[in-house]
């Protein structure tokens, strides 16, 4: 398959496993806490490094701001063989007593994005 025209990546420039952050900032954060960090790519919003977490090797892909960014990000990932994507980096949240700094591991989304549709159910 071809190079990716935003990410600037083709098959066998990434591993099975990415993270992604927002802030290409966030991904040279993340960086400094793996092993074997290397730079793959930068474009725009688009940072790409390759490293190694205890033994497992992973991708970290910023995705820039909003939905649309990110699901360019995911697609062109998917297409050059990433088969798990962890989303990470600050979130919004509705219910009380999440303070700033805590952990959350979300396994559902209200989604008013702009990208996809939301089906109300009755």
């Amino acid at each position: 398959m071809a190079k990716q025209p935003h990410l600037l990546v083709e098959s066998g420039d990434v591993h099975d496993i990415a993270l992604i952050p927002g802030d290409p900032g966030r991904v040279d954060r993340i960086a400094a806490q793996c092993e074997d960090a290397e730079t793959v790519s930068q474009n725009r919003e688009y940072k790409i490094v390759n490293a190694t977490y205890e033994g497992v090797p992973l991708t970290i892909c910023s995705t820039g701001i909003g939905c649309p960014s990110a699901a360019i990000a995911v697609e062109e990932l998917s297409r050059v063989g990433v088969e798990t994507v962890i989303r990470v980096g600050t979130t919004g949240a509705l219910q009380r007593g999440i303070e700033i700094g805590d952990m959350v591991v979300a396994t559902g989304a209200a989604k008013e994005e702009g990208t996809s549709k939301r089906t109300r159910t009755a």
